[in-house]
């Protein structure tokens, strides 16, 4: 990971940024001006690469997320960093990661006051079922990458575990992080694999908003819509400032 930081002796809460790219490519340099502008908000900012599915599967990516968090909290006065006041960012795939980060384990990861997803992938089965017969090419791809981030297996029979576990619906409980969820009405990652998140924290106590903007606009193109990264920038300042 990158790690943007002040040398100072404050403790400045954390932004951890996880990149997309259908879980099969991508990188942490193409978050370096969304790093950038964190930073300038005075955030300590960890831009996290992971293992892609070409090289590992699920649910390596995850701990590999984990692992940077762990990492960062271990080592948090070199970075000038609150260890218990940081918020997980994803787009895409990587928006699947934080919210499954953001749903590990009963009661939650120490410290995480929050989790963002833009364009979040939160179902993959989802994905495989709206890919099976749609014209829509991005739906496709998506179902083709989940079976990969699955390690090539489809849902049924002997795979239905690992499945179960890229789910993260599945694992919803109380104590949770809370969650901010964002997606264009009619793009290909459609608002409702948010929504099933919401409906399973919600019953458990557990706030999530599901913003939804106009058009098709996905990941990293939605942020960029005019007023998006404000509100998420407002809605983490209000879990852990």
């Amino acid at each position: 990971m990158d790690v943007w930081h002040q040398a100072d002796d404050l403790r400045r809460p954390g932004v951890f940024l996880i990149h997309g790219g259908w879980w099969s490519s991508g990188d942490k340099k193409y978050m370096t001006a969304v790093s950038r502008s964190y930073a300038e908000l005075g955030y300590t900012v960890f831009n996290v690469n992971y293992r892609l599915s070409g090289d590992a599967a699920w649910p390596a990516q995850r701990v590999d997320v984990i692992d940077a968090i762990a990492t960062a909290r271990r080592h948090a006065a070199l970075w000038s960093f609150d260890p218990d006041n940081y918020v997980v960012v994803g787009f895409s795939a990587g928006g699947h990661l934080a919210t499954a980060v953001g749903t590990y384990k009963t009661g939650g990861l120490p410290g995480l006051k929050g989790v963002v997803g833009i364009s979040p992938v939160v179902s993959p089965l989802t994905a495989y079922l709206d890919g099976a017969e749609s014209l829509d090419v991005n739906k496709r791809k998506l179902r083709e990458a989940a079976i990969r981030l699955a390690g090539g297996c489809e849902p049924a029979g002997k795979c239905a575990r690992i499945w179960q576990s890229m789910e993260v619906p599945e694992h919803a409980s109380r104590g949770d992080a809370p969650v901010l969820s964002v997606h264009s009405a009619n793009e290909f990652v459609p608002p409702s694999h948010s929504v099933q998140l919401q409906d399973r924290l919600r019953q458990v106590g557990v706030e999530v908003t599901v913003l939804t903007e106009p058009g098709v606009n996905h990941s990293s193109p939605l942020y960029r819509m005019p007023g998006v990264a404000e509100k998420v920038q407002e809605w983490i300042a209000g879990k852990v400032l």
